[in-house]
């Protein structure tokens, strides 16, 4: 049997809705024995979002596996007293409060020091615990409009756009993951814990990227493109006879073969179309060239042929569509988790493949309070 990348490795993990428990089920799919703290009675507040799997919240469950739940009130001094002992033998403690509110409940970075000098203290917040921002409340759509993201997604021309998925929530969760990781690595040389602060916006501004860097270079504020790449060309979505197509073309031979596929050889050597910069500035005029081809086959045609000569592309999958997609399935993104109540219920994997450790997708996300007598000694 493989050994798990983190065995070892206690989190202590009092947070609750998306980000911070995205970062923990991951750590717990390493390997990680997370210990989930909610408050008694009523939990996470996830555990009361849809969709509802057979009485249970499958929002909840999708990023909670793995991991155990024990219910204090840190309210309580002698609740925070216990979570004062597990943090003795802990590696990891993560929150999300906004900033300030642990620090009112008497759970301060001293007071952890005091009880772990080794502890990594992790927080993931809306807007980081310093500038003048700290203390605005957050979730993803409100740091997804901060962050500029919406401004440069949509269609030309039309509303900014909210990212499909949570990705406020998710880089966020992700970039904890590797923080809190880093820090074990520096750990191991210096035996020294660490103080983590990670802000969902300031993850939104890292992922940025070529949007900021044209802003940089031209002045000119970027803003929705639709499916196509801002300095690459062709590089989008296409209408075929059956749906849609992506085309990527990252080079000029890339441009050739994907030309002589198209039975288009003559655009090869139109001045409008022989560079990238050319076909990027012209983007309208080859785009409709292209679409009036790419419209007499269907998506599966397209992808059979362009793949056979190596270019990049594919068809725009729905939901539906990703868990039959045989890769997907191949590589063990869609899995099964048995839950003793409500039986087998399909989620996303986990997508860190390694040869020589386990990554555990296959543990269930607790009950409310489940590990609190083997963890705590009480129900």
């Amino acid at each position: 049997m493989k050994r798990k990348m983190l065995e070892g490795v206690r989190v202590i993990d009092l947070s609750r809705n998306l980000a911070a428990p995205f970062c923990t089920m991951t750590l717990a799919d390493m390997g990680a024995e997370v210990i989930k703290v909610e408050r008694p009675g009523t939990g996470d507040d996830a555990r009361g979002y849809g969709p509802i799997i057979r009485g249970k919240s499958g929002y909840f469950i999708s990023i909670n596996r793995g991991k155990k739940s024990i219910s204090l009130d840190l309210k309580d001094a002698g609740d925070k007293a216990v979570l004062g002992g597990l943090l003795k033998d802990a590696d990891v403690m993560i929150d999300n409060f906004r900033p300030g509110v642990l620090d009112r409940l008497g759970i301060t970075e001293t007071w952890v020091r005091a009880i772990n000098p080794a502890l990594i203290f992790a927080s993931v917040t809306g807007f980081g615990h310093t500038g003048p921002y700290r203390l605005k409340a957050a979730y993803d759509l409100v740091v997804q409009g901060y962050g500029g993201i919406m401004s440069v997604t949509g269609e030309p021309g039309g509303s900014p756009t909210r990212v499909g998925v949570s990705i406020g929530d998710l880089a966020a969760g992700l970039y904890a993951a590797i923080g809190i990781i880093g820090a074990l690595y520096a750990r191991a040389r210096t035996n020294l814990g660490d103080r983590l602060d990670i802000a969902m916006f300031d993850c939104q501004i890292a992922l940025l990227e070529n949007s900021l860097m044209r802003y940089i270079a031209s002045g000119e504020v970027p803003g929705p493109i639709g499916n196509r790449h801002s300095s690459i060309t062709p590089f989008e979505m296409f209408p075929s006879k059956s749906g849609y197509l992506i085309i990527c073309i990252g080079n000029e031979k890339n441009w050739r073969v994907l030309c002589q596929k198209l039975a288009l050889e003559t655009l090869v050597t139109d001045p409008r179309f022989c560079d990238n910069d050319s076909r990027t500035k012209h983007h309208d005029a080859l785009f409709g060239i292209m679409s009036s081809v790419l419209k007499e086959k269907t998506t599966e045609e397209w992808i059979a042929i362009l793949d056979s000569a190596g270019i990049p592309c594919g068809p725009v999958s729905d939901i539906a569509d990703i868990m039959e997609n045989e890769q997907v399935r191949a590589r063990n993104m869609i899995v099964s988790i048995d839950y003793p109540d409500i039986g087998r219920v399909e989620s996303p994997g986990n997508p860190i493949k390694s040869r020589s450790y386990d990554v555990d997708v296959t543990r269930p996300a607790p009950e409310l309070g489940q590990d609190n007598r083997r963890i705590i000694g009480r129900d």
